[in-house]
């Protein structure tokens, strides 16, 4: 039989604090259509991911700038989805660089 190491130990420990993590986070939806998200306000989990489909028949650009979470999913059309995965706690500032009167927070505890 073989000798348990510390480091394997470690390693198992590690593995499973983590494993657990990812297990626990979710997937939330946030759809765009009629030039609007379908939710003003949301409030996730650190590690939890939100995908965006886009349900109008014109292009969408969801971004951030907020210091929490930057990021551009770029423009894509009616039937596609882009996902964004928050690795940090924050008020994150949602918008469209389409359509500018499109906006809503996301919450990340």
């Amino acid at each position: 039989m073989k000798e348990i190491t510390k480091k394997s130990i470690l390693i198992v420990v590690v593995l499973i604090l983590f494993g657990g993590a990812l297990l626990a986070a979710k997937v939330h939806t946030v759809a765009q259509e009629g030039r609007k998200f379908s939710v003003d306000q949301l409030e996730i989990a650190v590690g939890d991911t939100v995908d965006f489909p886009n349900k109008d028949d014109f292009f969408h650009n969801v971004y951030s700038l907020s210091p929490s979470k930057v990021f551009d999913l770029g423009s894509y059309t009616k039937g596609n989805s882009k996902k964004v995965t928050f690795d940090k706690a924050g008020e994150i500032e949602v918008r469209c660089a389409i359509h500018p009167e499109m906006k809503m927070k996301i919450i990340v505890k």
